[in-house]
Formats: C-alpha cells, sequence, structure tokens
C-alpha cells in the first residue's frame, strides 16, 4: 500500500505563528480557564457571525446539550430521533428524561414532524431535533408543532455551524441550538461546544450549571458540573473564525467533485441542500441503496487503499446495547435502512480534487 493516507476528516487549522500570536496574551496574563478574556471574545464574535443575541460556550458539545436541557428542569417525555450521535439520546437520559423515537424523512433523515405530532402524550415536554450532516430539520413545521402544544425544542446543530435557512442562521430557531465544536468539525476549538438561546429568563441556571452551580464566590445556588471551555481552546476558535468562510470554500470545492462524479449513478443517492440552506459541506454523505456492491464492501476497498470513511450513524441508537432492551423495537425503517447504506466520505479542506477523484474511482471501477 503505497498511496497516502486519506481520513474521513482533517482539522482545520490557522498557521502556528497566528495561533501562537493570538495565544500569547493568555500565555502572560496565566488566566487559563473559568471565562477569560479569550472566551468572552470569542462568544462576542460568534453571536455576531452566527446572528444570535444570546450565547454561551462549553468544554464539550455533549456536556452542552446536556446542561442545556437540564437549565429547563424539565420532567416527562421528549420526542426525539434514533438517527444521531448517541450523545444526543444520553443527554436526554442522563437528565432524568425519556427518549421517545420517531423515524426521520426519507431525503434527509431529520426527524419527521408528521410523526412528532402523532407520538405527542400529555407527557411530552419537548423536541430534541438533531441537523444530521448540516441538512436542517423542517424547522418551520416543527415550530408550528412546539406552539400548538407549547413543549420546547432543542436542536442538536452538532453538524450545522455556520449553516443559513431562508437567510437566518440556524442558531436563531428553536427555543436553543447546540453546536458541537470538537477538532472534527467544520468549525472547531478543539474541544468545546456552544449552545445559542432565545430567552434569556428561561435559560438563566445555563451559566451557573457550567461552573459547578457557583453563583458568585461564596454562594452555590444550583447543583452543578464542570463545563467550562478553556482559554487555549478559545483562540483557537478566534483563529478559526477567521477562516471559516475559506475553509468552507475549499470544502465545497471537494463536494462539488464528489457531486459531479458520484451524481445519478444507479444505485448511489446523495442528499443535496434545498434553494433556501446556505450548506457547510461538513460531511459528504453517500447512499449506497441498490448499488452493485454494499455500504460495507465499499468501505473495505476504500480501506484497502488508505482511505478511511465512516458508517455514521452506525449503529442506530436504539439498536445500541445500553438502549436496545426497551427501545430496538421502536418503528423507525427510514433510519433503520440509512444506518445500513450511509458512508460519509472524506471532507474536509485540505482534501485535494485530485483525492477525491482517486476516492470516485475506487467506488465506480
Amino acid at each position: 500500500m503505497n498511496a497516502h493516507r486519506i481520513n474521513v476528516t482533517k482539522s482545520s487549522m490557522p498557521e502556528f505563528e497566528e495561533y501562537i500570536q493570538a495565544l500569547k496574551p493568555v500565555w502572560d496574563s496565566r488566566w487559563l480557564s473559568n471565562r477569560g478574556a479569550a472566551s468572552v471574545e470569542l462568544e462576542n464574535k460568534l453571536k455576531e457571525y452566527l446572528g444570535t443575541e444570546h450565547l454561551y460556550l462549553f468544554a464539550n458539545g455533549h456536556v452542552a446539550l446536556e446542561v442545556a436541557l437540564n437549565a429547563l428542569y424539565l420532567e416527562g417525555e421528549v420526542i426525539t430521533t434514533p438517527y444521531t450521535h448517541c450523545s444526543t439520546t444520553h443527554a436526554i437520559v442522563r437528565n432524568g428524561l425519556t427518549p421517545v423515537f420517531v423515524d426521520v424523512e426519507e431525503y434527509t433523515y431529520t426527524i419527521n414532524p408528521e410523526l412528532i405530532e402523532q407520538a405527542i402524550t400529555e407527557k411530552t415536554v419537548a423536541i430534541v431535533a438533531t441537523h444530521v450532516y448540516g441538512f436542517v430539520c423542517d424547522v418551520e413545521k416543527i415550530e408550528r408543532i412546539a406552539r400548538k402544544h407549547n413543549i420546547k425544542v432543542i436542536y442538536d446543530a452538532a453538524h450545522a455551524f455556520g449553516v443559513t435557512y431562508k437567510g437566518v442562521g440556524i442558531a436563531n430557531f428553536g427555543d436553543a441550538a447546540m453546536f458541537s465544536t470538537h477538532a472534527t468539525k467544520a468549525f472547531h476549538t478543539i474541544e468545546g461546544g456552544i449552545v445559542a438561546y432565545k430567552d434569556s429568563v428561561l435559560f438563566k441556571a445555563m451559566s451557573y450549571l457550567v461552573n459547578f452551580g457557583f453563583t458568585s464566590h461564596e454562594d452555590i445556588d444550583y447543583i452543578g458540573t464542570n463545563a467550562r471551555m478553556n482559554e487555549f481552546e478559545a483562540v483557537m476558535g478566534i483563529c478559526n473564525l477567521r477562516h471559516f468562510d475559506e475553509e468552507t470554500a475549499k470544502r465545497k470545492a471537494a463536494g462539488d467533485r464528489y457531486m459531479e462524479r458520484l451524481d445519478g449513478v444507479k444505485g448511489i443517492k446523495l442528499i443535496k441542500p434545498d434553494a433556501n440552506l446556505k450548506w457547510n459541506y461538513a460531511y459528504f454523505p453517500v447512499v449506497f441503496d441498490g448499488y452493485k456492491e454494499t455500504r460495507d464492501e465499499i468501505k473495505a476497498k476504500l480501506e484497502a487503499d488508505n482511505i478511511f470513511a465512516r458508517k455514521y450513524f452506525y449503529p442506530i441508537v436504539n439498536k445500541a446495547a445500553c438502549y436496545a432492551d426497551t427501545y430496538g423495537d421502536a418503528n423507525v425503517l427510514v433510519a433503520s435502512h440509512a444506518a445500513e447504506c450511509v458512508l460519509t466520505l472524506p471532507m474536509y479542506a485540505d482534501l485535494a480534487v485530485e483525492d477525491v477523484d482517486r476516492i470516485c474511482d475506487i467506488i465506480l471501477r
């Protein structure tokens, strides 16, 4: 095997000198955590970029979602989808809430709003919906359903940083939206997460829950956790945000090449953004459904050539060992089928068009 390795993702990074220069004030101050100057600066820049008034930084995306739900102090059932990272469901369950799984739509693999309405009972308190691969849920229908039944909506927008729908940033839909800024994401802070929210009164507890429940140096009014982003990560975010649009343009070049090579091939389905969506090219999912080789066979052939794609999401959450006994029989046929057919191909800003061709040649060979 002589060909160079291609991973499913590769972190975008600023120039080393740019990061070190931005880091120097933190280094000199010795203020490394607990809302230092870099964290506050990044928060303000993100508010401007995402077009949202209220936003908070976290140590990672999972704890961001968990704390956002915790801040609402809900009890009851949460309608969600199993076609997501297990983190989404874990955040629900670890808050003492009961997940109710409904299926996804066939063309975007985002939660099916018609099935949300059917699943609502007197115990339903919230909807937690995932924007899958940066493709957006039907936010308008979900909003109408939530208002009609007076329930909260939290979006797992881990994949959707920088995405807009009808010109509106994704941070502005629902009661809150969580973005992951893990190193594998289109925008990253090494590790980290963001919660954007509308009502500062509704989410008042959140800013205290991230810091063990302290409301002052001597008062502990909430049962909190430790979920703070550190300053080294915040500086990485400041640097990466400067270059996010140009990095997205590079991703688009790779995505356009995939589209050119794979669109219209019998047995291969590509998920495409509609005209209202400004996509971030965070992932490139391909559905192998009726193709001459299965998804797993294609994955193995790519690996034999030192190319590493990912079965994502797999296993489907309700079939995971920790949930299968309780939720394994959920009626989620579309999501189950997607879990068996979807392969996310390598996608990152530095992915050369020649490497996209190498990947497509193997798939089409």
